[in-house]
C-alpha cells in the first residue's frame, strides 16, 4: 500500500509540474529500497535523480523564451525580454540587499525547495513617477532571464460589471502557467479608489478579486 501511495504521489506531483515533489518522493523511494537491502537499485534512483537536479539547474539559468500573449491576452500584457542588471541601478544599500536576496532565493529554487521553502514572489514598488518601479521589475527579469510582463490596466478597466474581474482571472491564470516577471504598474489607480464611495461598487469589487486571487497563487 505503501508503495502504490508513492508510485501515486510520484505521478499527481508529475502531472501538477511540481519538480520538487516529484524528486522528494522519489529520494523517499531510494531510502526504503536501501533499507530492504536494494542497494543496487537505491543507488541508480539516487544517480537519476542527481542527473535530474543537474539538469533542472541548467534549464534554471537557461532563458525563457520570449512568450508573445496570444488572443484577449494581447490586449492586457505588454511583454519584453530586458537586459538591465542589477549594477546598471542606483542603489541604497538597504534596497540592493533586498533586491539581491530575492534574486538569490529564486536562482536557488530547487535547494529551497528541498528544505520544504519557497522563494518570495510578491513585491509590492512604492513611490513616485521616476523613483525606479518599472526599471526594479525590468533588473528583476534580467537577472532571472525571465520575460517581463506589464499589465495594461487601461485594458483591464471595462464599463460592464464582472468583466473586469473576468479579465483579471484570465491574467492571474497566465502567471500560473507562465513564469515570468509580472508587474501590474499604476496599480494605485484601482487601489485608491478602493474607498471611493462615488463608483457604483465595480471598483471595490475588482480590487477585492485581486487581493483574493493574490492571496490564492
Amino acid at each position: 500500500m505503501v508503495i502504490a501511495n508513492q508510485i501515486k504521489a510520484l505521478l499527481k506531483s508529475h502531472v501538477d509540474g511540481d519538480d520538487a515533489l516529484f524528486l522528494s518522493i522519489a529520494m523517499q523511494m531510494a531510502a526504503q529500497e536501501a533499507k530492504r537491502g536494494h542497494g543496487k537499485l537505491a543507488k541508480e534512483i539516487r544517480d537519476l535523480i542527481d542527473e535530474a537536479k543537474s539538469n533542472r539547474q541548467m534549464s534554471d539559468t537557461t532563458p525563457i523564451p520570449l512568450v508573445k500573449p496570444k488572443g484577449e491576452l494581447s490586449n492586457l500584457l505588454n511583454v519584453s525580454y530586458p537586459k538591465l542588471r542589477l549594477v546598471d541601478m542606483v542603489l541604497s544599500a538597504n534596497i540592493e540587499a533586498r533586491l539581491q536576496r530575492l534574486i538569490k532565493e529564486h536562482k536557488h529554487v530547487q535547494k529551497l525547495r528541498s528544505h520544504g521553502l519557497a522563494p518570495r514572489k510578491k513585491l509590492l514598488l512604492i513611490g513616485p513617477p521616476g523613483t525606479g518601479k518599472t526599471l526594479t521589475a525590468s533588473v528583476l527579469a534580467g537577472e532571472l532571464g525571465l520575460p517581463l510582463f506589464i499589465v495594461r490596466l487601461e485594458s483591464l478597466m471595462t464599463k460592464y460589471m464582472g468583466e473586469t474581474a473576468g479579465k483579471l482571472r484570465l491574467i492571474f491564470d497566465t502567471i500560473q502557467q507562465t513564469r515570468g516577471v509580472y508587474l501590474f504598474d499604476e496599480f494605485e489607480s484601482i487601489g485608491a479608489q478602493r474607498g471611493n464611495t462615488n463608483d457604483v461598487g465595480e471598483i471595490r469589487r475588482v480590487l477585492n478579486s485581486f487581493l483574493q486571487m493574490r492571496y490564492l497563487r
